[in-house]
């Protein structure tokens, strides 16, 4: 990831928002005037009629829990439903965490798939972005907004607001101690809490989403409420995502911390509703004229955005310079520890599902030799993924060009994504075709101090979206190709064919399908 990446995700959330905004209008009476449609047909239903008739109090009760005048009809019902639907979700990712390891090694699939892209640039953008939910300016913006409310005499929202904020605070730090998970290995810095669920995700959601509530209330112009509902979702989703990059959070720790920040939302809006149905809000006479109030807001608003700046530039949290390392088995019978060692046989999709088996096992003095022997075979060493390798791997397959490195999509061995990424031109010299291997380092060391590399090869016949590729099915043509290859450098000390898995038929993280007979090389370089 780079600062072109960064521009250009901006550039992209801009635009998606204002088609939103420009269309959101049309969308909501679309779905309003089908609603509409849909329940007069409902009623009109002869068999409706009957059971109406026969269960009047049933239905007199329903009529009342969709009467869209009163709170208490439609939007209590519609805020009844999120609430108990986020508290089904909430305690389902609770049990997840608890009871299932897929949960856990998909986690940590999507940490080290991050992990791969990290870069100083990144790292300092989202250590900025991550500050906008921590609790010293979660707290110091709060103060601001109630004084601002206080100002305008919106005083009945304070009590409401307060309630949320103290109940996701709460709820997150009860979380924390009650399931008492560990927090990433790969933490760009360290963190002295647990990890489930996460506070910055929760107070996120209920610090912008209360104000996001508050000024759509207040707006009465439809495309500035829905610029405010936008603003309010794109600063959450940034903050959320940011606890997951920098590594010091789970995908499912920001995502039951957006559900318990749901749930107290959902609370306060009700309690809020609640508040000035009962005791409506009157206009009365501010403490100032509207003109000295509104000086006075932006200039608390300024006075928060320079205390985000001034805190944001001198954060400096203790980096977690540990970096997790595998125990190293020293042995001479490689499959036999692959299995001693729950090392996988086949590569994994995202979500822990069988690949490709692996077809190549290389043992190499370190990852230099390794590099330069397959260098020597005619195999070059694949770009790392950016948005510029993207932009030149489309460009390539757009104008059916050679790019003898483009990069790789990711593929997952025990949960890590590959090391490296080797790839060698067909006949055909273009982007779209190519022959390719992923290699992981392993934690097996032969010995004499040699390395053992595990891979999987095959051959991409075609592209989708000018980015991701499509396989030929025939992965063992690939193996021999490689195989033949390395034995061509004069680099191969001895090999080895063996039958690693059984032979199989299944279909790789896009769907292409593969075959092979399951067998495999064990060969040692010099």
């Amino acid at each position: 990831m780079s600062h072109y990446f960064l521009i250009s995700f901006l550039i992209v959330s801009l635009f998606i928002s204002w088609l939103i905004i420009k269309h959101s209008r049309a969308f909501v009476r679309l779905v309003k005037s089908i609603f509409i449609s849909s329940r007069k047909d409902i009623v009109a239903n002869p068999d409706v009629m009957k059971m109406v008739s026969r269960h009047p109090h049933l239905f007199g009760f329903l009529k009342q829990r969709l009467n869209r005048k009163s709170f208490y009809g439609l939007p209590l019902t519609l805020l009844s439903l999120v609430l108990f639907y986020a508290l089904l979700l909430f305690v389902g990712v609770i049990q997840d965490i608890i009871t299932s390891d897929p949960l856990a090694l998909t986690d940590v699939r999507i940490a080290n798939l991050l992990y791969a892209f990290r870069n100083d640039e990144a790292l300092s953008f989202f250590t900025w972005v991550t500050t906008l939910g921590s609790a010293p300016i979660i707290i110091t913006s709060s103060i601001a907004f109630s004084i601002v409310l206080w100002i305008w005499k919106k005083h009945k929202y304070l009590l409401p607001f307060w309630l949320t904020l103290a109940g996701a605070q709460l709820f997150s730090s009860l979380g924390k101690v009650v399931i008492r998970r560990p927090r990433p290995e790969l933490a760009f810095y360290n963190e002295h809490t647990f990890s489930f669920p996460s506070g910055h995700a929760a107070l996120s959601v209920v610090f912008y989403g209360f104000i996001a509530y508050f000024l759509f209330r207040s707006i009465k112009k439809w495309e500035k409420k829905v610029a405010v509902l936008c603003a309010a979702l794109f600063i959450i989703s940034l903050i959320g995502f940011s606890r997951i990059y920098i590594g010091v959070h789970f995908l499912s720790d920001v995502w039951g911390g957006y559900l318990l920040g749901a749930i107290w939302l959902v609370i306060g809006i009700t309690v809020s509703e609640i508040i000035n149905r009962r005791n409506p809000v009157v206009s009365g006479e501010l403490h100032w004229s509207v003109r000295e109030t509104k000086a006075i807001s932006i200039g608390l608003l300024t006075i928060g955005l320079l205390i985000y700046v001034v805190f944001a530039m001198y954060y400096r949290p203790l980096i977690n310079n540990e970096r997790v390392t595998e125990q190293i088995v020293v042995t001479n019978d490689i499959i036999k520890t692959l299995d001693e060692e729950n090392l996988s046989r086949y590569s994994e999709t995202l979500g822990g599902n069988n690949q490709e088996p692996l077809n190549i096992i290389i043992t190499a003095k370190d990852d230099n030799e390794l590099i330069s022997v397959m260098r020597q075979a005619g195999w070059s060493l694949a770009d790392p993924v950016t948005l510029p390798s993207l932009v030149a791997m489309a460009k390539a397959a757009l104008y059916k060009e050679n790019y003898s490195t483009a990069p790789m999509t990711p593929s997952f061995w025990n949960t890590r994504v590959h090391d490296f990424g080797f790839e060698k031109p067909t006949e055909a010299m273009s982007a779209r075709e190519r022959h390719h291997f992923r290699i992981w380092r392993t934690s097996i060391i032969m010995p004499n101090g040699y390395h053992v590399y595990v891979s999987t090869g095959s051959l991409d016949a075609g592209i989708y979206w000018f980015v991701a590729h499509r396989i030929a099915p025939d992965i063992d043509t690939e193996r021999e190709l490689l195989f033949n290859d390395l034995n061509s450098t004069g680099m191969v000390l001895n090999s080895d064919k063996i039958q690693l898995v059984a032979p199989t038929i299944g279909n790789n993280f896009i769907g292409n399908q593969f075959f092979t007979d399951g067998k495999t090389y064990l060969i040692a370089l010099k």
